[in-house]
């Protein structure tokens, strides 16, 4: 059986047909990767921040408690200062 040039033609746009359904579920396998990527980095990010957050409230905590040991640092030096201005006028 010979084939006709509207056979040949319905062949070519069947293939062509099947490649694009196949080029298709490609691209949105790929978009559906992509999305999972993103989510995941969306969720370091959010990690990435919870952390650093912590870290500068740790930071805070240790830089009001070096302040709370300088205020009684000076508080005893002045102390010591007037004791011994008390001790020089005797």
């Amino acid at each position: 059986m010979v084939n006709t040039g509207s056979q040949t033609k319905m062949a070519e746009n069947a293939d062509l047909l099947a490649l694009l359904a196949e080029m298709k579920k490609s691209m949105e396998k790929g978009q559906k990767e992509m999305k999972k990527g993103q989510e995941e980095m969306k969720k370091e990010q959010e990690d990435m921040k919870a952390g650093l957050e912590k870290r500068i409230e740790q930071g805070q905590e240790e830089i009001k408690k070096g302040q709370e040991e300088m205020r009684k640092g000076q508080e005893e030096m002045r102390k010591g200062q007037e004791e011994m201005r008390k001790d020089k006028k005797k």
